[in-house]
């Protein structure tokens, strides 16, 4: 019998079309011989909507996102009997009551309310078993701040750095500059729970750090200043599995096409053309992650390589990641040390290309996914969540005074 799985995407944050085109590469790879296979488009304003249509990536293509809207069915994700269904909001008078149920969900949602462990809490809620990292492994995973508080504790390797809330550059600027300062410029900022390179950018004295702070804020309460690592090459390298075994991919080493300190958002999505060093691009112009300008694998020692993997390993560990993630590392070019920038628990084309480097097709990168959402599931199954106790039995109500179970 085929498995069901929905697969989740779009949602209310700034990397909206970037999931679009990364749900449907994941849709696209997947075994219809095992799996019926049923997008579940999250609008910008948070609602579910869906029809057979949506599965293919023509559908969004060429056209406003609302006229894609009104030609689907809004619907929402009830737990009855055992079984999450999919049931139209509004339903016509003979029309079908239920669309289908869910075995398996498979986020492919980027950035906030997505990535974040927002979608993670509502399918906990339903308790169907997802793809991916948990509740916990994705949030700390997208709040770079709590992120490299726990890299810090476990040890591994991050360039200086410092956070503030936004508003602390209008309460005291002069206690944040003395911060920047002790890194010495050039500095990056970031918002602390973003992605695709949005509102991040590089500062180079004290007018331009105030000025890329007031952009970085607008995304974000919390925004990091980095020190820049000059010269620098950016690895990446992918983790598959969970906490209790995982593999890691080929290594990749990204370039900017345009050819700017910093790769932004087109070169990640929009790349093309060839890589720094002349190799093609692993991908063409709306082809997601896999168009940005890369070399795979990446032109590295076996030393240099081993030791990134391991970084990796640690990184996916200390975190509490599980699915497919992408970590971000950062070279110096001269000194060969090497830091660990960010985790992408829910990558850009779910990082496909550095697992088929490898040998691991994306048809089957996704079977693995599947496994080991179900795998979670079935360990949790088996955990203690609650028991039973009389307390509300012999509770009296009336006042907390002498009344049994009340805190002393």
């Amino acid at each position: 019998m085929k498995l069901n799985i929905a697969v989740f995407f779009g949602g209310e944050s700034v990397e909206h079309e970037v999931s679009v085109i990364s749900a449907h590469q994941a849709m696209d790879a997947m075994d219809r011989n095992k799996y019926n296979v049923i997008p579940i488009y999250v609008s910008k304003d948070r609602r579910l909507f869906t029809s057979e249509a949506m599965g293919d990536i023509s559908f969004f293509t060429g056209r406003k996102l609302d006229e894609a809207i009104a030609e689907s069915t809004q619907v929402y994700l009830v737990r009855e009997n055992n079984k999450v269904i999919i049931r139209p909001v509004k339903t016509k008078l003979f029309g079908t009551k239920d669309i289908g149920t869910v075995d398996v969900a498979v986020p492919v949602m980027h950035g906030t309310n997505g990535e974040d462990g927002t979608i993670q809490g509502y399918l906990e809620m339903l308790k169907v078993p997802y793809a991916g990292c948990d509740l916990y492994g994705a949030a700390v995973g997208q709040d770079k701040v709590l992120m490299k508080h726990i890299l810090a504790d476990n040890g591994l390797p991050m360039a200086p750095w410092f956070w503030v809330y936004g508003n602390e550059i209008d309460e005291h600027p002069e206690e944040v500059l003395a911060k920047v300062h002790k890194l010495i410029y050039p500095v990056i900022l970031k918002p602390a729970r973003t992605g695709s390179s949005v509102g991040i950018a590089i500062a180079h004295n004290d007018e331009e750090y105030l000025e890329c702070f007031m952009d970085a804020r607008q995304y974000d309460e919390k925004v990091i200043t980095e020190k820049v690592i000059r010269p620098m090459r950016e690895i990446n390298c992918s983790v598959l599995g969970d906490g209790i075994k995982c593999e890691t991919s080929v290594l990749e080493e990204v370039s900017s096409v345009s050819h700017d300190e910093l790769l932004n958002f087109k070169d990640k999505y929009q790349g093309g053309g060839k890589s720094a060093k002349g190799a093609k691009s692993s991908g063409s112009k709306g082809a997601g992650m896999a168009s940005t300008a890369r070399i795979v694998p990446a032109p590295l020692s076996k030393a240099e390589t081993d030791h990134i993997c391991d970084l990796a390993k640690k990184t996916f560990a200390s975190l509490g990641s599980a699915g497919v993630c992408r970590i971000d590392f950062m070279m110096d070019a001269d000194t060969k040390h090497v830091y660990v920038n960010e985790i992408n628990t829910i990558p850009g084309s779910l990082a496909f290309y550095l697992w088929t480097a490898k040998g691991v097709s994306f048809t089957e990168l996704m079977d693995r996914l599947v496994d080991l959402a179900l795998e979670r599931e079935r360990r949790r199954s088996r955990m203690t969540t609650s028991f039973d106790t009389d307390l509300l039995l012999n509770y009296k109500a009336g006042g907390s005074k002498g009344a049994k179970g009340s805190k002393g």
